[in-house]
């Protein structure tokens, strides 16, 4: 923790620790859970945050809280132009910096990437069938993801992720072939719940492939132990008894991992928020555009982690959804 920094608690007496960072909502695929196939209003470019004004949060983050590590997400956050300038200024900050992306370009730039500072990269690899890919994704990109994953690899991302979200009927019968391939790489798959952030509002939790069942599907071709506590990450792991290797479930929908959340997200816009599934928002935009000092964009920050909730009732009746889609708030 940074010399002079606090902890950030929360009304749950949960410590806030880490920031995912939106830095653009647009993308290049168009993923049926995330976005709509046509129709995306993008946000003028007077609206989306600066690398400046990005790298400010994440400083008084660091320095006020001892937020130990960002998240770039998006959108696609390799298509931000100069991304590279970004991952410059925060790795600066002497904090870890990490990446989710879907790998489509990720060949192009992985070495500019490294060499600026980034520490771990997460890859979108929902399906390892072209067709089915092209079916989830909108685009006939499957290719260039898996020269992604080897660039990623190659030039020593520590460690390098695969996220698949799994929804049934569509792609939950390659669970299997998605670990084989994770356990060919040395890489770990984590498999994610279905969520209720899709943009066409087709979500219905017979859709959720939950993760008793994926641990049960995997066990029949695998012996496999489960490792402790996952704290506030959000996978629960579980090791390969014949390699070590490890394979993830992050289980949103049937066992959220609520009651450890350390995170907060700030969106393209500048809006902190304090769940992905939440429904009010704080504007840091403003903030930082009518010159408020650290200390009084500070006060802002705690004020809006004060609210923060003790979950998001996904299960519950009473759950509303977001008004923004996924690639919207920041994956």
């Amino acid at each position: 923790m940074s010399e002079g920094a606090r902890d950030l608690v929360d009304p749950f007496g949960r410590v806030v620790r880490d920031l995912r960072i939106a830095v653009t909502d647009r993308c290049n695929f168009r993923c049926t859970y995330c976005m709509p196939e046509e129709g995306m209003v993008w946000m003028p470019r007077s609206e989306i945050l600066t690398f400046e004004e990005i790298s400010r949060i994440a400083r008084i983050c660091v320095e006020r809280y001892g937020f130990g590590g960002v998240r770039l997400t998006g959108g696609e956050p390799t298509i931000r132009a100069n991304i590279t300038e970004l991952v410059s200024q925060l790795a600066a900050l002497g904090i870890d910096v990490a990446m989710t992306t879907n790998a489509a370009t990720l060949r192009n730039i992985a070495p500019a990437l490294r060499e600026a500072g980034l520490d771990r990269i997460n890859i979108s690899l929902d399906s390892l069938d072209r067709d089915k890919f092209a079916r989830m994704t909108r685009r006939d990109e499957l290719d260039n993801v898996l020269a992604g994953i080897d660039a990623a690899i190659a030039v020593g991302f520590d460690p390098v992720k695969i996220n698949a979200v799994i929804e049934r009927g569509v792609n939950d019968d390659e669970l299997v072939d998605l670990a084989r391939f994770g356990r060919e790489q040395d890489i770990e798959v984590r498999f994610i719940e279905f969520m209720p952030l899709d943009a066409t509002d087709e979500w219905q939790k017979s859709k959720v492939v939950g993760q008793d069942e994926i641990v049960a599907r995997l066990g029949e071709v695998w012996d496999l132990e489960q490792v402790p506590a996952r704290g506030a990450a959000p996978a629960d792991r579980w090791r390969y008894a014949d390699t070590g290797q490890t394979v993830g479930i992050i289980p949103t929908v049937t066992k959220p991992f609520c009651g450890d959340c350390d995170r907060v997200r700030l969106t393209t816009d500048g809006q902190f928020r304090t769940c992905l599934f939440a429904t009010d928002e704080f504007d840091l935009r403003a903030a930082l555009r009518s010159g408020e000092t650290d200390d009084e964009i500070a006060a802002r920050i705690e004020a809006a982690v004060g609210t923060k909730w003790a979950g998001h009732q996904i299960n519950q009746v009473n759950f509303i959804r977001p008004k923004r889609n996924m690639s919207q708030i920041g994956g």
